[in-house]
């Protein structure tokens, strides 16, 4: 059995997820286990939500948003560049790696970009293995060994 990492998404209302949402229509393929958040800007992801997701056992993290300077917010994705980056200086204490989360610019035009971005992050991944803080879940029969 492969190896498939569990990706996390933060895409922006306006770009990131209008992007996912025209690589869903053109039928292009991207991992079926990368989950996407909508949030209205990339500036309104907190640092805590990126760590909790590591916490949760996701393999890695991709925040997905406008092109800089064509953010409806102004600055938000600018912002968010700032909060990734200081999230990978801890992520790269805790030993996980900065490579394990990043931020991708794609309109909402840019379906293929999407697909490709998101592909090209689990190819990364996969190379990377899975992520060392996530505990494996007992199955049904330890469970009940256990009681």
């Amino acid at each position: 059995m492969s190896y498939e990492p569990d990706i996390l998404g933060f895409a922006c209302n306006w770009c990131g997820y209008a992007g996912a949402d025209g690589a869903g229509q053109a039928k292009l393929q991207y991992p079926t286990n990368f989950r996407i958040i909508r949030v209205m800007c990339l500036g309104r992801v907190d640092p805590s939500f990126i760590l909790r997701a590591f916490e949760d056992g996701y393999d890695g993290v991709a925040l997905i948003g406008c092109h800089i300077g064509d953010c409806h917010y102004v600055s938000g994705n600018i912002n968010a560049q700032d909060v990734v980056k200081h999230v990978q200086g801890i992520l790269d204490t805790m030993g996980l790696g900065r490579a394990r989360l990043r931020i991708e610019e794609v309109s909402s035009a840019e379906g293929p970009v999407f697909a490709r971005v998101v592909n090209a992050f689990k190819d990364e991944l996969v190379a990377m293995g899975p992520n060392p803080l996530k505990v494996a879940k007992p199955t049904f029969a330890q469970e009940e060994a256990q009681l």
